[in-house]
Formats: C-alpha cells, structure tokens, sequence
C-alpha cells in the first residue's frame, strides 16, 4: 500500500512540474561544414528581415533554444555562404530542418500544425507555378508554329480555369483556419496577384484578433484600406492640388456625367504616347459631358516641364500638381505606384473602371455618356 501511495505521489509531482516554455528548432545539414553560421531572422514591425540568434554546425546539426511567444511570424534560416532561405513560423513547437546546402529550396521543416500548413501552401504554390510555367510555354509555342487559334484559346482558359482553382484553395485556407498565421500569408498574396481588395478584406475581417495585430496583420490591413478606396464600386476619394497658376482645384468640382483622373508625368514617355488617343476622346466627348483632370507626378523645380507637356499634348482640360514626384499625396491617396494611372469615374463621382487606354477608353465613356 505504501509503495502503491509513493507511485501515485511521484506521478503527481510529475504531472504538476511546470512544462518547458518557449520551443526549440534543430536540424540536419547535408554536406555543411562543421563551424559554418546558421542564421535566425524574423520579420519585425515594417517587414524587413531581423537577427534573432545565431548559432555555428557541429557534427553536421545546429539547435537554437528559444523563449515562448505570444503570436507566431514568418521567420528565416540562412546558412552562411548558401544563397536563398528557410522559410518556417515560429509557434511554441520543436520545429525541425533538414536542409539541403545545393538545393535549400527543397529544404523540409516538419512540426507544429502551423507549419504544417506552411508546407502544403508552398507545396500547392510549387505545383500551380509548374501547371503555369507549361501552359505558357504551349502558348509560346504556338504562337511561333502552328499559330493555331483554337488551341491558344483552349490554354488561355486552362490557365483561367487554374487561376480560379487557385483562388477558391486560397479562399478555403483562410477561412478554415481563422487562426493560422498561413492565413496572413495566403491573403498578402491574393492581394498581390490581383484580388479584389473588398473580397479580400472579408476574409481578412474573418480572421483572430491576434493575427491581425502581428506586424503582416497591420501591415496587409493598411494596403487593403488602401486598395479598397479606389476599387472599382467605390465613390473616388476627394482631393484638392494647384494647377499651373496656383489656384486650388478640387474634384468635386469638375466632375462630370463622366470624369477621367488622369495620373501622369511629363517624363513619362507611356503617359505620352496615350496622349493623343485621350486628347482624341476628350475632343468628341468632352460636349457630352466628359471630363477629365490630370494629376502630374513631376518633380520639384520642373514645373516648366509640365506646363510645355500640357501645351505641346494639347491637354486642354484641367491639370494639378504637386510637384512632388512620388511623393505626391493625391497619388498616394490613389495608391498609384505607376504611371500612367487611370480612373473613370460616374456622375457620382463612383469609380467605374480602371487604366483604360486606346480603344477601350473611348468604348468606356461612350457607353456611360450614352447610358
């Protein structure tokens, strides 16, 4: 009876001991000399790469022990005199690698649900790419060969039909896992290839209140408001600038039953060269209720660049600037980042379409002149 107490004693005390805290990440190195620098870095608040610790290979293996975290990041392992990266998200785990010194793209980590899914996400990504990567080179093909017509149109809609695919996997990701730091990295990337900014905010909207306060958190919030405010559906953000002769100029007040905002530049020989075609459309349209208002990115004490581009374009209608090149604020309200830049806008002053140019542009407004 006494030993049986004892036992009973001793896997209590086991039972109560306080669990280690914080997690450890270890790993295999294949053909890494021994006393070669294993770096650890993390993502920090404006998502540049950090040093976390560093630890040297002995016998072929590196272990770093590391404190409990509250929320998990995208983190890196780099290998000293090895191009490129390991990708991994730190969570309260053992985290393990197996890393290939010729091949550290191939590198495998396993551990913890977090990365888990990390590796099916870069696994499908991989897989996309490869399906991608030979659909073009069909299309490349024959459009150099055969020419045949049918055939490019068949892989234009295979590679539609994987784009669509691919955005209803990454749809179903975040949406499963509301609580998995893959879920910030899955939306940061549909909102690079293109997705609509509003349908991607839904989901971010979805996601745990500690996911959206990590540094990829804030940071996707703040592009998505961004993105958001001059989607297509969305009523045009209002801003004022001086024209040529220094006088304030504000949207609401040059608004037509169709309105262009033409962001452009002087130095900007694509600007340029659509000129004349928004000249054309102005001149046949502009009677009917098309307006339009350029915004010029040119620099700081080159105003007279702008003015001589704005008389030998024959542009006509209203124009401001800043003089502030990309720093323009009325450009970044508008989160343009190249040139040239377009919003069509209706009567409302609600953005209808984005960055027509030749035809398309002069289809656009005659449709809506005519509605």
């Amino acid at each position: 009876m006494k030993q049986l107490l004892a036992v009973i004693a001793l896997l209590t005390i086991i039972g109560c001991a306080k669990k280690k805290e914080g997690y450890s990440i270890s790993g295999n190195l294949a053909d890494i000399e021994d006393g070669k620098m294993i770096y650890l870095s993390e993502l920090d608040a404006n998502n540049q790469p950090t040093k976390l610790d560093s630890v040297s290979v002995k016998d072929g293996k590196f272990m770093i022990d590391l404190p409990e975290i509250t929320n998990s990041n995208l983190n890196f392992i780099t290998v000293e005199g090895v191009r490129g990266n390991v990708l991994f998200i730190s969570e309260n785990e053992p985290i393990d690698f197996q890393i290939y010194k010729d091949s550290i793209q191939t590198s495998l980590v396993t551990g913890g649900k977090e990365n888990k899914l990390l590796q099916a996400y870069l696994g499908h990504i991989k897989e996309l790419n490869t399906k991608v990567m030979r659909i073009r080179t069909d299309l490349r093909a024959q459009a150099t060969s055969t020419k045949d017509s049918s055939a490019m149109a068949n892989l234009q809609k295979e590679e539609e039909a994987l784009r669509n695919s691919d955005l209803a996997y990454k749809k179903k990701v975040t949406k499963e896992n509301p609580e998995n730091f893959v879920s910030l990295l899955v939306l940061t990337d549909m909102i690079n290839m293109g997705a609509s900014a509003n349908e991607v905010k839904e989901l971010f909207a979805n996601l745990s209140d500690n996911l959206k306060q990590t540094s990829i958190g804030k940071s996707l919030k703040e592009n998505l408001d961004k993105r958001s405010r001059v989607e297509i559906g969305s009523k045009a953000p209002e801003f004022k600038a001086p024209n040529p002769q220094g006088e304030e100029i504000e949207l609401k007040n040059v608004l037509g039953k169709v309105t262009l905002v033409d962001f452009w530049a002087a130095w900007c020989k694509p600007c340029r060269v659509e000129n004349p075609n928004v000249v054309k459309v102005y001149n046949k349209y502009h009677d009917k209720g098309f307006n339009i208002i350029g915004v010029s990115l040119d620099r700081e004490g080159q105003k007279d660049k702008w003015v001589n581009a704005i008389e030998e374009d024959k542009l006509t209608w209203n124009h401001v600037s800043n003089l502030q090149f990309w720093n323009d604020p009325v450009a970044k309200l508008y989160n343009v980042r190249a040139i040239p830049a377009a919003f069509l806008l209706d009567e409302k002053g609600v953005i209808v379409a984005t960055n027509l140019r030749g035809a398309a542009l002069e289809a656009k407004v005659k449709e809506l002149i005519e509605k």
